[in-house]
């Protein structure tokens, strides 16, 4: 009933929302000599800083409609090229010439962890003109219907693969932040069977693979409340009258209430300084930060079973590393992978995941060959600078391209199966 209540009164917030609105529209209309003075801004200011730490945030869009390729601007249009009930993949093509040599296909899969992918917007703008770029679009577990079924881990590792299976061979994947483990899964079990359609290299950042190493507050967290306090104190059912009502959820709002709780003060003094953008007319910097909460605080909620398949199975028993994970009743064995090169990347004052915790996915993959690791840890950005930001652009995005370029469209490792599935650490 908890969801159903906090519902019930954003709803009754909306009549206040909508005189607020009001409110900003009068004040800040030029037609109105008070929109001119201090007095009459500060008001506006107010009302639309109450309209919109009360409204709801839809799914923003991604809007990459060019970039450029071999120093030309090109048109970019989005297309739904496989979907299931909770992902689509959607592919960013780019009006190329035709004939052109094709660049590296690449799958980003985009956390699931509250956020939409369009957090990575930047992140598939940055790659857009070097690779053929495709991301996994997460749906809204309360826009679902019950009638579509269940959505855990197991069932994300089955996406997972099965989206490398339509992009075909020779397909690169890069996993931000909480794919990281489930993307090593689906590698590891592809490896283990032989499959053809194993990507040439996998990139993972900022990702939880070992959280034993150097552990932040989130990982804490998990290890102090253990599963049956998340299962017994997040897990909601979906409001009537969302599609998906009566669906087990972890809400959105709590996973947004938790980032926020981190860096209170942060988000404090940026509304305080939004506050004064407006009342100074300061044009630009109010606008940019509509645009970082318009996405920020856009959230989806995630299906139950999958939330606490994977606080139980990452932050809680850390079941990777210690070679007890398991998909469907297999074990997961990293050694597997032979034929994947694979590129770990950190950011140095990371709080989500600590030094070390990607890192260490070099170790749990012993039978890839030693000139086909590396890592990169970049200095002085946390976890949203791993995959966004002026940083991520110069010194990152370079990296990546070098290493998937240079490990793609080469001859495998010839190895039966069975061999892959004997290899031992």
């Amino acid at each position: 009933m908890f969801y159903q209540l906090y519902e019930m009164n954003h709803a009754a917030l909306q009549p206040a929302r909508l005189y607020a609105d009001a409110v900003r529209m009068f004040y800040s209309n030029p037609l109105n000599p008070f929109s001119h003075t201090q007095w009459g801004r500060s008001i506006a200011a107010t009302a639309e800083l109450f309209e919109r730490t009360t409204r709801r945030y839809g799914k923003p869009a991604f809007g990459l409609s060019k970039t450029v390729v071999d120093w030309k601007s090109v048109e970019v249009a989005e297309k739904t090229v496989w979907s299931k009930p909770f992902c689509n993949l959607v592919r960013f093509e780019r009006a190329v010439p035709a004939g052109r040599k094709p660049d590296p296909k690449l799958l980003i899969v985009a956390p699931m962890s509250g956020h939409y992918a369009t957090l990575l917007r930047g992140t598939v703008e940055a790659m857009l003109p070097y690779a053929d770029v495709h991301i996994t679009d997460w749906v809204d577990a309360r826009m679902v219907p019950l009638a579509d079924g269940q959505f855990d881990l197991d069932d994300y590792i089955d996406y997972v693969i099965d989206m490398l299976h339509t992009l075909g061979p020779d397909t690169h994947v890069m996993a931000v932040c909480q794919p990281s483990v489930p993307v090593l899964a689906a590698v590891a079990l592809m490896e283990s069977k032989g499959d053809p359609f194993v990507p040439s290299t996998m990139t993972l950042m900022g990702g939880p693979i070992d959280t034993r190493s150097n552990p932040t507050a989130v990982n804490l967290l998990a290890q102090e409340k253990g599963i049956d306090w998340f299962r017994d104190n997040v897990v909601m059912h979906a409001p009537w009258p969302v599609p998906g009502f009566g669906r087990e959820v972890y809400p959105g709002f709590l996973q947004l209430s938790g980032f926020m709780s981190m860096n209170l003060d942060r988000h404090i003094i940026a509304h305080k300084d939004f506050f004064m953008h407006l009342v100074k007319h300061d044009g630009d910097n109010a606008e940019k930060h509509r645009d970082f909460y318009d996405e920020y605080l856009a959230v989806m909620d995630l299906t139950a079973e999958f939330y606490l398949q994977t606080v139980d199975t990452v932050f809680v028993r850390q079941a990777l590393p210690k070679g007890e994970m398991t998909h469907r009743g297999t074990r997961i064995d990293p050694s597997a992978i032979r034929n994947v090169a694979l590129f770990t990347v950190e950011g140095e004052n990371d709080d989500i995941s600590g030094l070390g915790q990607t890192k260490a996915a070099h170790d749990l993959c012993p039978n890839i060959p030693a000139e086909r690791h590396a890592h990169y840890m970049q200095p002085a950005v946390g976890h949203y600078g791993v995959f966004n930001g002026s940083r991520f652009r110069s010194e990152i995005v370079p990296r990546i391209v070098d290493f998937i370029t240079s490990y793609g469209r080469q001859e495998r490792v010839a190895v039966k199966p069975k061999l892959v599935r004997a290899a031992k650490r």
